[in-house]
């Protein structure tokens, strides 16, 4: 079992930038692709970023490419998004997920809100 806790949400003015973190349990965390996910009112949640245990592969959606930078330090088992030039659109409750075999995300955080004011 893998427990995973968000921190770092918050409400900013557009333009600005908040870093999420993500706590992970598990003594084998360096194995795991991490994950973000969004889900903003009314729509269906949504991939952000991931990256491979190594650290040394990331994607991302296109919509944040140049602004977010998910990060990890396998050391602290943390996972990180950093987020700049933030826009209205992205507020959502942002969600951490973690990948431990197979192409599904097995575990999940409990989510924390983002708001981006104009």
């Amino acid at each position: 079992q893998v427990q995973l806790v968000e921190s770092g949400g918050g409400l900013v003015q557009a333009g600005g930038s908040l870093r999420l973190s993500c706590a992970a349990s598990g003594r084998t965390f360096s194995t795991y692709t991490m994950a973000w996910f969004r889900q903003a009112p009314g729509k269906e949640r949504e991939f952000v970023a991931n990256i491979r245990g190594s650290g040394s592969i990331t994607y991302y959606r296109d919509s944040v490419k140049g602004r977010f930078t998910i990060s990890r330090d396998n050391a602290k088992n943390t996972v990180y998004l950093q987020m700049n030039s933030l826009k209205p659109e992205d507020t959502a409750v942002y969600y951490c997920a973690a990948r431990v075999g197979g192409d599904a995300y097995d575990y999940w955080g409990q989510g924390t809100q983002v708001t981006v004011s104009s």
